[in-house]
């Protein structure tokens, strides 16, 4: 058994200690912001907060995870009041929108870091499908 703290919410989620979190923030707790893309550390869309900095879920193990503050977009915050989310709300940065919890969660963590604006863009490697760069970038340049 494994005791994790997701969203200020306590579980005890019993899985293989070698399983990534993603899979069990989405198959066993239900908590489906947090998307699977690559699987391989490239595209950021499983970005997620682990006390406050930055994660890619999908290579982070979940017994990595236990005694740690977990942080998904559904829990950055209950009414999209988070600056990083009203940033892509102002600009209109999603399409399809897919990757855009990723790319919300490590906005938040790099703010979190101190970064700012193109600091904080400078910083992000994620890929979009859609091509919204060029609204995530003034997305970005607000933070």
């Amino acid at each position: 058994m494994i005791s994790l703290n997701v969203n200020g919410s306590s579980y005890n989620v019993n899985v293989d200690a070698a399983t990534p979190l993603l899979w069990v923030l989405r198959d066993v707790l239900g908590l489906t912001g947090t998307k699977y893309g690559c699987g391989i550390e490239v595209c950021g869309a499983c970005t997620v907060l682990i006390d406050g900095q930055r994660e890619h879920s999908c290579v982070f193990d979940v017994s990595s995870a236990a005694g740690k503050k977990i942080v998904t977009i559904e829990g950055l915050s209950p009414d999209r009041s988070h600056p990083a989310q009203k940033a892509w709300i102002d600009h209109q940065v999603p399409q399809c929108g897919y990757c855009q919890p990723g790319m919300i969660m490590a906005c938040a963590g790099a703010m979190n870091a101190g970064h700012h604006g193109t600091e904080i863009l400078s910083e992000m490697n994620h890929i979009c499908i859609c091509g919204t760069y060029q609204r995530i970038k003034e997305a970005v340049s607000t933070l």
